[in-house]
């Protein structure tokens, strides 16, 4: 996969769980399989699914690469999503909510997919109490604090109510992410 011009971006592993269907084992070994595909500088982060390559092909051909070989190779059947490090800069400068919230409560959702207006509108509608929904333009974002009675709001509600696959990352983790990526 080679190529004159690479382009340096972040898979988001949804759904990687310590036990299960959707195990990966060690990211050590998924890091070696990457490499052994034609990815290059490949490395992770954490053991939820953060994985850094760089490559000449786009975002949804190394999402469907990266898929198939999981797939093929470990048995996961896992949703990739890939971003470059200007969509998670962008995320972090866009971040709506006020310094005074306790950052380690502040979660980025990441999609692939094209999320309807409607079904959106729809959401932001919603009364979430504690909890607080936002867009952005690269991402969508929730507070969650700890002290939320209902915890209604996660990944698996937005997936279910936007009709899209997404995977929710914490503010801290991408902050340290886009610190790794050149």
């Amino acid at each position: 996969m080679r190529c004159k011009h690479q382009v340096q971006y972040l898979a988001l592993l949804r759904g990687v769980m310590p036990m299960g269907p959707n195990r990966i084992p060690k990211m050590s070994d998924l890091v070696q399989l990457l490499e052994t595909s034609g990815l290059d500088n490949v490395s992770s982060y954490i053991q939820s699914g953060n994985v850094i390559c760089e490559t000449s092909i786009s975002a949804k051909e190394l999402a469907r690469h990266i898929h198939q070989l999981i797939l093929e190779k470990i048995g996961a059947n896992l949703a990739i999503i890939v971003k470059e490090k200007s969509d998670l800069e962008k995320a972090i400068l866009q971040n709506p909510f006020p310094e005074e919230l306790d950052s380690s409560r502040i979660h980025l959702v990441f999609t692939n997919s094209h999320i309807s207006t409607e079904r959106l509108t729809e959401v932001r509608e919603m009364n979430f109490t504690d909890e607080i929904f936002a867009v952005g333009e690269t991402c969508l974002y929730m507070y969650l604090p700890r002290d939320a009675r209902i915890k209604k709001l996660n990944n698996n509600f937005l997936e279910k109510k936007l009709g899209i696959i997404a995977t929710t990352r914490k503010l801290s983790v991408i902050k340290k992410l886009i610190d790794r990526m050149d």
